[in-house]
């Protein structure tokens, strides 16, 4: 059986471009707050044949993420000054999504509330040229929402994954980033990780500087500021940085991008801190004065947070003492009552830790 090839690939000798406003959002899309500024960012309605004549049920799975490594503003190479984050991927959490197409009829999906979902899923099918379709999708997911781990976006780019996979299509991390967007406002990086660590426009679905490669290996010891409880990231408006704090999101990304380059955990740490430290700011996390102290004591690289949500993580060096560290660690963490803590690597091939 041959190797799936790229949508479009053979069929253009360009590769087709995206246009604001091209592609018309669904009734249900146009009908909710804030939904035209999305459908400026939807991909153009496919400019060839759809690459398949045949249909099948589709699967997709997207893993989740644990806030971010940095998120701020900085400056596009045109000077705009825009929004961005580089989100920090995590194994623990993920999405499934299956999509049985239907060439007629209506569009559904379950679990119901998932109407972001279904929304990626109409506008995938009207960039693969199959405008009308219909079809039902089936989500199977164990992120925590609203704790700013991306539950919205992995259902979403899941979706997207299996209406392109029903039709033996593979749509490139860019389209993926445009439709999601058009779909929920705002997403996460997720279709570039973990392989690429990307500086993303969250609220326009673009790069604004690929990184050059992964992020380096760490071990991450997570748990939720707020215990169990969460936040409606979306509701949240864009913050509102200072001029200062803007010039200083240009060093912590070249920091950023020499520790990449390096694969350097502990220069990682330090980025990380210093972005959750100018977020505490903006949107403060609970205990962040004693859960920094505590990454002094303990011997971590780092802290990172989820700026939009309540998760935040202590980054640590790989090594013989990781193990350790990170059992100090969770024992202060329980002092402060963050009993619930949890661990993963930000690499797959990662040796993991014992504690």
């Amino acid at each position: 059986m041959s190797a799936r090839a790229p949508f479009g690939a053979g069929r253009a000798t360009t590769r087709p471009t995206f246009a604001r406003a091209a592609v018309a959002p669904p009734v249900s899309v146009l009908d909710r707050p804030a939904a035209a500024e999305r459908a400026r960012f939807a991909p153009a309605t496919a400019l060839f044949a759809p690459p398949a004549p045949h249909r099948r049920s589709g699967a997709g799975e997207v893993h989740a993420h644990h806030g971010e490594i940095v998120q701020g503003a900085f400056y596009s190479a045109d000077g705009t000054l825009e929004q961005a984050l580089v989100t920090l991927p995590c194994s623990l959490y993920r999405s499934r999504a299956r999509f049985r197409p239907l060439r007629s009829g209506p569009l559904t999906v379950e679990p119901a509330g998932c109407t972001k979902a279904r929304d990626a899923a109409r506008l995938t099918l009207e960039v693969l040229g199959r405008p009308g379709w219909g079809g039902s999708i089936r989500i199977d997911s164990n992120v925590p929402v609203s704790w700013g781990c991306g539950s919205s976006t992995t259902d979403v780019l899941a979706t997207i994954r299996a209406v392109a996979d029903a039709f033996d299509a593979e749509l490139p991390p860019e389209w993926a980033a445009r439709l999601a967007v058009a779909s929920e406002v705002a997403s996460d990086s997720l279709m570039y990780a973990p392989d690429r660590a990307v500086l993303f426009a969250q609220r326009r679905g673009s790069v604004l500087q690929d990184l050059g490669g992964p992020l380096p290996a760490v071990h991450v010891l997570g748990f939720n500021t707020e215990v169990d409880r969460g936040v409606e990231t979306l509701s949240l408006p864009p913050c509102r940085y200072s001029g200062w704090e803007v010039e200083a999101f240009g060093p912590i990304l070249g920091l950023l991008r020499r520790a990449v380059q390096e694969q350097d955990p502990r220069l990682l740490g330090r980025v990380a801190s210093a972005s959750t430290a100018i977020n505490q700011r903006h949107r403060p996390k609970r205990h962040m004065t004693e859960i920094t102290a505590l990454a002094r004591e303990t011997g971590a690289a780092g802290v990172q947070v989820a700026h939009s949500g309540t998760v935040a993580g202590l980054l640590f060096e790989p090594g013989r003492e990781a193990a350790e560290r990170m059992h100090h660690a969770r024992t202060r963490l329980q002092r402060l009552g963050l009993v619930r803590t949890w661990h993963f690597a930000t690499q797959p091939n990662q040796p993991e830790v014992l504690s």
